[in-house]
């Protein structure tokens, strides 16, 4: 007899993350499901921003079985490092499979920011970590999206989305990627 889809446990109780300081320093890993509920457990992050060479973002919704924030807009792809893997190591791995963008589409992959956060989401989880901005600018848009990551994609002007939000208030956007545009915009 097979349990009700209720009671399984959710996949990402059997993957961690890396519990850090408010400096970004490793502490621990802990479980990716513990420390995405209750008060959440402050963890290491990324949101990669990727351009075409036209100053247009891409814009990645989520998919909707996303535990946390799905159907919601994304600046490209978000995840987690594991253990022993850099900010831009997972960003590549996270490209690759999220929308089949290879490394050989761009080559200036650079870390442009850091920043704590938390935000709660209905009644679902909590995210509180400190995350990395990445970005990266494609020679070859061919994109091969996976239907489990990711549920459509959209090319914004960047300067434009900052500029007037309320014209895509209705994309619902992830909370990480408002934060570390509104940041990247001022540093600019």
């Amino acid at each position: 007899m097979t349990a009700p889809r209720d009671e399984l446990p959710h996949e990402n109780a059997e993957q961690d993350v890396i519990a850090v300081d408010a400096d970004d320093t490793e502490l621990e890993t802990v479980n990716r499901l513990d420390a995405h509920t209750g008060d959440g457990i402050r963890h290491r992050a990324f949101t990669s921003l990727v351009f075409d060479g036209e100053g247009n973002v891409l814009l990645a919704q989520r998919a909707p079985d996303k535990r946390l924030w799905g159907t919601y807009w994304d600046g490209t792809v978000a995840s987690h490092p594991v253990e022993g893997q850099s900010q831009e190591e997972a960003t590549r791995e996270r490209l690759e499979e999220e929308l089949g963008i290879a490394p050989d589409q761009y080559d200036d992959l650079r870390l442009t920011d850091r920043f704590e956060y938390k935000r709660y989401f209905e009644n679902a989880g909590v995210e509180h970590e400190v995350c990395a901005v990445l970005k990266l600018t494609l020679s070859d848009r061919s994109l091969a999206p996976s239907e489990e990551e990711v549920a459509g994609l959209m090319w914004v002007p960047y300067e434009r989305l900052h500029s007037n939000p309320e014209w895509y208030r209705q994309l619902r956007l992830c909370p990480w990627f408002e934060i570390a545009m509104r940041r990247d915009m001022r540093s600019e």
